[in-house]
């Protein structure tokens, strides 16, 4: 993994190379240094049974690769002075692996082009996953690669493709790339040069937010930009094996996917209660703006990517409460986006409804079905369980941040946001604050649960526990 992490290194001293503005030798040297941490590592376990990984192995692998390419992918920040610490250049790489888009920078365009691309690549990787890609580019893990991709895949899958994991990798990966080649395309047809295009379709695509501008999306004041982001920041949640069916000849296999008919009806429910509040309110001035600006917040917020065309928090308390349900719920199962997954809410749903049925009909058979097809007690057990450690995860960030001293309204939205991979949160985190002024400790434990909530959670908790490491 790390020595296909130093190609994408190398593309980023390329554009560094090319615009030269002083960012090539930072990224080269530390690509140098990936390389050959990464030689030593693949020489040391040249001659392991490839054979007797299994979902312990997968499991640990993932959450190092996360950990470990964090560590070294904030190389090229230290080296060239562009991050002071140690703690804000592993926050900011670590937000990037994890497709979150918090940041620790205040004036990103202050950055030059090389290490921004290079900013911008760690999401796009992110988002698909870097294991996902390294299953696809580079199959020679044997019996582990299965695990593997499962520890970075976690959660409901309504398609399991037929072909070897190696193959369907390769085809997520491949469906991936067209998408960010037809976003860099379109966005590059507006107002935006090449260079702008393809760093906000790498995030875009991968529903990370980071941009090589202050304002983000608004410095571009383009209704057409505007659209275009909205739309493929809609096509990052959704389930990306059902867009990869459809795209085979089956149309309507997304339409019909219960999953994607709540997700699309919420998004609408949403802009239209937004839409309404922003108007009565006079926070924006006609009906046309307030509807496009509205639904550019809600996508954003839902699909986890965090971008920005305004600063939400003037409008209120109501809105914040809606931005933080957003967050929670976040985008379809399998797709690039955060949060808990409109799947999982659907069953939690479905499973109340029947809990409340049952208080009339103590006998009556009403199992959870999803798509005509029942899912089974342990699925539902599941969902429950993660639902639950969800919610406590939270209440317990929150808790820790306040005893590092930062504010409720802070750590409530930072909780929420890092660990639903969001990257904006509320009050000085809002849409156009930074996590600048956050304690040191606050930053590190915010990465961690970065990390989490990319892994969906059980992934990286169940190597805590101390029956993980027994035999």
């Amino acid at each position: 993994m790390f020595i296909l992490e130093t190609i994408f290194m190398l593309m980023a001293a390329g554009v560094a190379f090319f615009y030269g503005e002083g960012d090539f030798y930072p990224l080269l040297i530390s690509s140098v240094i990936l390389f050959g941490f990464g030689l030593v590592f693949y020489l040391t376990g040249r001659k392991a049974n490839e054979f007797a990984a299994g979902r312990r192995e997968g499991m640990i692998i993932v959450t190092l690769t996360w950990s470990l390419l964090s560590l070294f992918g904030m190389l090229p920040f230290l080296l060239g002075g562009y991050i002071g610490t140690v703690t804000d250049a592993y926050f900011e790489t670590m937000s990037g692996f994890t497709s979150s888009g918090g940041s620790i920078l205040r004036d990103i365009e202050a950055l030059p082009k090389g290490i921004l691309f290079w900013r911008s690549l760690t999401q796009w990787q992110g988002g698909i996953g870097v294991v996902v890609f390294t299953v696809a580019l580079l199959p020679i893990f044997g019996g582990g690669a299965s695990q593997m991709f499962d520890a970075e895949t976690t959660g409901i899958t309504h398609e399991r493709f037929r072909p070897r994991v190696a193959q369907a990798a390769k085809r997520l990966s491949g469906l991936y790339f067209l998408f960010t080649l037809l976003c860099t395309l379109f966005l590059w047809a507006g107002p935006m040069e090449l260079y702008d295009a393809v760093n906000h379709a790498l995030t875009t695509v991968s529903t990370g937010g980071y941009s090589t501008k202050n304002d983000s999306i608004a410095y571009w004041d383009s209704a057409y930009i505007e659209y275009v982001v909205m739309a493929f920041m809609f096509v990052g949640s959704l389930n990306m094996a059902l867009l990869y069916l459809s795209f085979r000849g089956n149309p309507r296999k997304i339409i019909d996917d219960e999953e994607f008919r709540w997700f699309f009806f919420f998004v609408l429910i949403f802009i239209g209660i937004t839409t309404t509040w922003v108007i009565y309110n006079g926070f924006i001035e006609g009906t046309g703006n307030a509807l496009r600006i509205s639904a550019f917040q809600i996508i954003s917020l839902i699909s986890s990517c965090g971008f920005a065309v305004t600063d939400y928090i003037p409008w209120g308390p109501f809105f914040w409460l809606i931005a933080l349900t957003l967050m929670f719920v976040g985008g379809c199962a399998g797709s690039t986006s955060g949060g808990l997954k409109m799947g999982r809410f659907v069953v939690v749903n479905k499973n109340l409804s029947n809990v409340f049925l049952k208080q009339t009909h103590p006998n009556a058979v009403l199992p959870v079905r999803m798509n005509g097809r029942v899912v089974s007690g342990e699925v539902v057990h599941r969902i429950m369980a993660f639902a639950f450690i969800y919610i406590a995860l939270i209440l317990t960030s929150c808790l820790i941040l306040t005893l590092d001293g930062v504010g409720f309204e802070e750590s409530l939205g930072a909780t929420i946001s890092s660990i639903s991979n969001i990257g904006p949160g509320l009050g000085e985190v809002g849409s156009v604050g930074s996590y600048a002024d956050m304690p040191t400790i606050s930053k590190w434990f915010l990465s961690f649960l970065m990390m989490v909530g990319r892994l969906e959670i059980f992934t990286v908790l169940t190597i805590l526990l101390p029956g993980f490491w027994k035999q």
